[in-house]
């Protein structure tokens, strides 16, 4: 069995998504001597543009036609990272809220992955369907103010649910979350944390049983 785990926070050793990461990550292993980890950090370089030429290969593609010139080359490094994330069985994506969603380095990675014949294939009558089968997801969200509890004066949840949105239409419907939502403005989120942690401990012992 082979976790990959996409971390989309650039805060290294400060980020609270990456540490509830690491600690899911330190459980899974446990639970799982012989699991293989790669980690993704998508702000390391690998992850290719999309940009004009990328977007005139998908939709040469939707079109039935075979990418040509510079929108080749865009499609050939869209592909290689498809598989580089098809690989794995299980997925653990870290998820920082950034302006009430996610950070656009996660969606430039949705952007890239999400092609025709790859992540989801569309019919005329019936609509999309998700290509990625047999996987599983865990996601931990985080926010530094945003709570479900809160008034709308501190923000709003387009994160949590775009993403796993997102994940259902790619076809990943098993889904295990782990929140962290501290009110930083006047509370003090030592328990909340310590509550996440052993969320995520928990979770991450489950989530490799088939």
């Amino acid at each position: 069995m082979k976790l990959l785990h996409i971390a989309a926070s650039p805060r290294g050793e400060r980020s609270e998504s990456l540490a509830l990461a690491d600690t899911f990550l330190t459980a899974a292993r446990e639970a799982q001597p012989g699991l293989e980890v790669e980690e993704w950090n998508l702000w390391d370089g690998t992850l290719p543009a999309f940009g004009p030429d990328a977007a005139a290969a998908k939709m040469a593609v939707f079109a039935g036609e075979e990418p040509t010139g510079p929108a080749a080359d865009a499609w050939a490094a869209a592909i290689a990272a498809f598989h580089r994330f098809d690989a794995a069985d299980r997925y653990l994506f870290s998820v920082p809220m950034w302006n009430a969603g996610v950070p656009y380095i996660l969606k430039q990675f949705i952007d890239v992955v999400s092609q025709p014949g790859l992540v989801f294939g569309f019919d005329p009558a019936d609509g999309y369907t998700g290509l990625l089968r047999g996987k599983k997801a865990a996601v931990v969200y985080t926010s530094a103010v945003y709570g479900p509890d809160r008034p709308p004066a501190f923000g709003s949840d387009f994160q949590a649910t775009y993403f796993a949105d997102w994940l259902r239409w790619a076809g990943v419907h098993d889904q295990a979350e782990i929140h962290f939502r501290p009110n930083l403005a006047t509370a003090d989120a030592a328990t909340a944390r310590t509550l996440a942690h052993a969320e995520a401990r928990e979770r991450a012992k489950l989530f490799l049983q088939p």
